[in-house]
C-alpha cells in the first residue's frame, strides 16, 4: 500500500532503550516543540521542519 501514513521505522533510532526506560539520542527543537528532533550534522544541528539551524563550536 502506497503512502500509506504512520510512524517511519527511523524515528527508532532517536530513542535509546536502557532496560526499562527510553531516553532521547537527539535534540528536540526549540521552535517545533515535543515531536520534532533535530539532525545532527558535524558543526550543527538542524530542524528539517521549520529551518532552524544551532552551531556547534
Amino acid at each position: 500500500m502506497a503512502g500509506r501514513k504512520g510512524s517511519s521505522p527511523n524515528v527508532y533510532k532517536y530513542y535509546k532503550i536502557e532496560g526499562e526506560k527510553a531516553t532521547k539520542t537527539r535534540k528536540i527543537c526549540s521552535r517545533c516543540g515535543k515531536g520534532v528532533f533535530m539532525s545532527e550534522h558535524k558543526n550543527r544541528r538542524t530542524c528539517g521542519k521549520c529551518g532552524l539551524t544551532e552551531f556547534s563550536q
